[in-house]
């Protein structure tokens, strides 16, 4: 195939990348193709730096589209919260165009979103069906969504995955937790019931990959494992993986006045479950949450 991909250089982006250039032609999508090309040297990858250059994408067979300005980081002031809505919602209203432009549009558009789609919630479980709840992390994925479900025809399929706090040893969530949880220093945050979303990224990976694959996979897709765990039984499972004490509790104000808005990524959550994804057939590696930091901390 043919390959369309946004956010290539990302925690994601490069494990997807590593995993499919054997297999298919890659076009990426990155902001420096120098930088990338260093990261990702791979003969049959190819490098844009942006989609002016591209009138249609009628020689494209898929697109996978990951691109967007890393949610945690920076304090969400007015201009971070513009940027974080524009780094997705720009991308993919152009693509979705350039879909509808083509004359031989690609068979499948697979687009990230994130389990902030649900808003927060107790200990509700939540499905592909649920309701969501207001806020901003929700108003970001709605519309991310809506977007790249525009260009939805009888040519093309559009894949919606939303992504769930992924796992592995090179990059996101739990690379920035580790290094605490190493030294004893870990814990859970606040009153620790908040529920926790996760997945392997070696699964979704094979989720996407999935969706890529499949010709009647379509729509929305929880992109986690199927055993969602408190943010308190997360910290002592971690602990248990490193031979480390995780008691130290992470106070929610304190993370409020240091984080300000943001901090409700931390202190508040939701339980999701992955039902089209089981119902489809799809099988995951790690369903629990042992076995994945087990796989993780081990290599």
């Amino acid at each position: 195939m043919n390959i369309l991909i946004t956010g290539a250089t990302g925690f994601i982006g490069q494990a997807l990348v590593s995993r499919l250039a054997g297999q298919h032609n890659l076009l990426l999508l990155t902001r420096d193709p120098l930088k990338a090309a260093r990261l990702l040297p791979d003969p049959n990858c190819r490098f844009i730096d942006n989609l002016d250059s591209l009138s249609t994408l009628n020689d494209t067979d898929a697109i996978i589209n990951l691109a967007g300005e890393p949610i945690i980081g920076k304090r969400w002031n007015p201009q971070q919260k513009q940027r974080l809505c524009h780094s997705r919602w720009d991308i993919t209203e152009t693509l979705a165009a350039l879909i509808r432009r083509s004359e031989t549009p690609p068979q499948v558009f697979i687009s990230a979103s994130a389990v902030g789609f649900y808003g927060t919630w107790n200990t509700e479980s939540l499905t592909e069906s649920s309701t969501p709840k207001a806020d901003f992390a929700h108003a970001i994925c709605a519309r991310w969504e809506s977007l790249a479900l525009g260009a939805a025809s009888e040519h093309t399929r559009v894949c919606i995955a939303r992504i769930g706090i992924v796992l592995g040893k090179q990059g996101g969530a739990l690379a920035k937790m580790l290094p605490a949880f190493k030294l004893g220093l870990g814990g859970p945050i606040g009153h620790g019931q908040q529920g926790m979303s996760w997945i392997h990224l070696d699964d979704l990976l094979s989720l996407l990959e999935f969706m890529l694959n499949s010709p009647t996979a379509k729509g929305i897709y929880n992109a986690v494992a199927p055993n969602p765990v408190s943010n308190r039984e997360f910290a002592i499972t971690l602990g248990k993986a490193l031979h480390r004490p995780a008691v130290l509790p992470a106070p929610a104000w304190m993370l409020s006045v240091l984080l300000g808005e943001q901090a409700m990524l931390l202190t508040q959550g939701q339980y999701v479950l992955p039902t089209r994804a089981i119902e489809a057939g799809f099988n995951f590696r790690y369903p629990q949450l042992s076995q994945a930091l087990a796989a993780i901390v081990q290599n």
